[in-house]
């Protein structure tokens, strides 16, 4: 699942329960365009450091 607290969650959780629901891996959520700026934006760099 997914838990994320704070302003604007609502903004970042929709891209997490997509990427669950299709089994997207780290990859995948880092190698999608993300629109900038925006708070969903910092999954997209979540997933790209999951990579480092």
């Amino acid at each position: 699942g997914v838990h994320i607290i704070g302003a604007r969650a609502a903004e970042m959780i929709a891209e997490a329960v997509l990427a669950l629901e299709f089994g997207a891996s780290a990859e995948d959520i880092a190698r999608t365009v993300h629109g900038h700026p925006t708070f969903a934006e910092a999954l997209m760099e979540a997933a790209a450091a999951v990579r480092k």
